[in-house]
């Protein structure tokens, strides 16, 4: 509870007081001394501690497992998204036990299909675990229809009725919430919820929305109440009805697939057009990266260790370095890509959030907005982008690789970026005048994406210059995620020398045999949950396109040059000098490779070629 302020606390107590005397006279509560003071100080920690924040917690799984009888629609169900990400991490959740036992997931396209042959198309991308795989396909159903038409959505809600009816069998069903029924609703305390999954391109949101709030947010058993917002449907019945009063924890969710939008003005128009139809509170802009293992350690590695979070701050930190490489092309996907670029594409959204994480201030608890408040400060503290803080690139041709124009479905002579740099600033007490570049880019020499902090150079050492052995802390979200610091040791010897060694937290070298869950797995099963932590608020993704809206368009103008990059290249020269300027110095390092005891003789093999721990062995960093 947070300490008030004596006289604040003063002013709390006669309130309190007055107020628990009304209640007693009210109430004609006896005034014994016990009775007095019980109530004073119940009266008193609800003015002090009135935020209900304070008492959320998420969905328990073993009660969603006991209670919740769970519909989860998936829009785009005949497409790649939906195949290759949506339906393999339900069958994850499904095959580890952690979704309900009570079941269906319906999906919903345009292709006539039928639902056995949803099913073999789904069966090749999941595992070898027949039974299993059979189990979870048993579940799966499917709805053909349109986006921008009624009719499919009425079959669709039918069905969804029909089947939350047939699990609510025997429940009682009260004719009012005060005729002595149950006061659950029609399933007689058990819950009943509906997860709509758009994996879909932006451009259909509004309608599909609106389609879904008139044909598929009403649960089954709904009972008109006088009013006021319920978890069933945010407060919003069918067309011409009043809102459901529905089984305590209820819920109708909404999971959104970036991009949202094109810039600051079409991404204010989206969510307009959404909000029409969906409170806040029932949406989840889904960010991938928001689900990465190491993204999510970010935070208790900076809030419960102050060997770290002591240093996290201008006076000792010289730059700080986000990277996202990738070592293929667009590979026939230029036409999507073309669209948006590599700014859009990954820079305004995945890195930005890492970015938030890494730079925020402590968030006052754990509950989600909290932890969102502090995100959407720190990025409006960001200075936007100028087109003087970028390079772009766009590969070309090289080692028998073909160029971006090269791909067919690019048109001819685009100058969308396949590779960028951006300087940015956080203009706040804390990171005041360190550099932040974030780089990403397609067709570069390896898969990597990480974060690198440099510290300043030690003043005045009595060990002689130590410019290029600056200490790092590196977070490896991909490939073999790792943390590691990296500082300056004695050499072993018996002359007094030096050398840049590692502190190392290799997640494949020490929690070996754990398997790290799917980034879609996570976030699925926190949106089951009504966990937002680790989704996008409206007013975060307002503030991310505000850094970078002003340089899109530059971008898009022609204003901001294009440096053609070689396929398999670090990316373009220009990038160099660019980081350089940005403060960044590179160490004197080399990886040492280790193994295992349980890896004696054999060779040592990281993620993707690399050494043990997933650098190039011997190589630089």
């Amino acid at each position: 509870m947070a300490r008030l302020a004596s006289k604040e606390l003063e002013a709390a107590v006669r309130d309190a007081a007055r107020e628990a005397q009304a209640v007693q006279q009210e109430a004609q509560v006896p005034t014994g001394a016990d009775g007095t003071a019980e109530l004073l100080q119940r009266l008193v920690l609800q003015r002090v501690c009135s935020s209900a924040r304070d008492e959320w917690a998420p969905d328990e799984l073993e009660e969603l497992g006991k209670d919740l009888r769970l519909s989860v629609v998936v829009f785009g169900a005949s497409g790649d998204l939906a195949k290759k990400k949506t339906y393999p991490a339900l069958y994850e959740l499904f095959k580890k036990g952690f979704l309900p036992r009570r079941l269906q997931i319906v999906g919903y396209a345009r292709t006539k299909l039928t639902t056995q042959e949803l099913r073999d198309r789904l069966r090749g991308f999941l595992d070898k675990d027949t039974e299993a795989v059979e189990q979870f396909l048993n579940a799966c159903s499917y709805v053909a229809g349109e986006y921008d038409t009624s009719d499919g959505y009425e079959r669709l809600g039918a069905a969804l009725q029909a089947w939350e009816a047939a699990m609510c069998v025997g429940s009682a069903l009260p004719t009012s919430p005060t005729a002595g029924g149950s006061a659950c609703g029609p399933c007689g305390g058990r819950r009943l919820g509906r997860l709509f999954y758009l994996a879909l391109p932006p451009s259909v949101y509004p309608e599909v929305c609106a389609h879904l709030r008139a044909h598929c947010a009403t649960l089954y058993g709904g009972i008109p109440s006088a009013g006021g917002r319920t978890a069933a449907d945010g407060g919003r019945g069918a067309k011409g009805t009043a809102p459901a009063q529905l089984s305590q924890g209820s819920f109708v969710r909404l999971i959104l697939e970036k991009p949202f939008g094109h810039d600051l003005a079409t991404s204010e128009t989206l969510a307009t057009q959404i909000g029409a139809h969906w409170p806040e509170e029932q949406l989840y802009r889904i960010d991938h990266y928001l689900g990465k293992e190491l993204v999510q350690n970010m935070l208790m590695l900076r809030f419960a260790n102050p060997i770290f979070s002591a240093f996290f701050n201008r006076h000792y930190i010289s730059n700080i370095q986000v990277t996202f490489k990738e070592p293929f092309g667009t590979e026939g996907r230029g036409g999507y890509f073309d669209s948006y670029g590599i700014i859009r594409d990954v820079i305004q959204n995945h890195l930005i959030q890492v970015l938030a994480l890494l730079t925020m201030e402590a968030p006052v608890s754990l509950h989600p907005d909290d932890i969102r408040d502090e995100k959407v400060k720190v990025l409006r503290c960001i200075a936007p982008a100028a087109p003087s803080d970028c390079v772009l690139g766009q590969y070309v041709a090289d080692q028998g690789q073909p160029g971006y124009l090269d791909d067919p479905t690019v048109p001819q002579g685009s100058r969308t970026p396949t590779f960028a740099a951006v300087r940015l600033f956080v203009r706040n007490e804390r990171w005041d005048g360190v550099p932040i570049v974030i780089k990403a880019g397609k067709a570069l020499n390896e898969r990597l994406a990480a974060v690198r902090i440099q510290l300043r150079t030690p003043p005045a050492s009595i060990f002689g210059p130590l410019d290029h052995m600056r200490n790092e802390l590196v977070i490896r979200f991909q490939p073999g995620e790792a943390i590691y610091a990296k500082m300056v040791v004695k050499k072993p010897g018996l002359e007094m020398d030096y050398e840049m060694s590692e502190l190392d937290l290799s997640y494949p070298e020490r929690y070996r045999g754990v398997i790290i869950p799917d980034a879609y797995e996570r976030l699925i099963l926190d949106c089951i949950r009504g966990d937002q932590q680790h989704f996008v608020r409206r007013d975060e993704l307002r503030a991310a396109w505000a850094i970078f809206t002003p340089l899109l368009h530059a971008v898009d103008a022609g204003g901001v040059p294009l440096h053609p990059y070689p396929y398999g290249s670090r990316g373009p020269a220009a990038v160099d000098p660019f980081i350089n300027d940005s403060g960044y110095v590179r160490t004197e390092y080399t990886w040492q490779t280790r193994q295992h005891p349980a890896d004696q003789g054999a060779a040592a093999a990281g993620a993707g070629g690399n050494g043990k721990n997933g650098a190039p062995a011997g190589g630089k960093l």
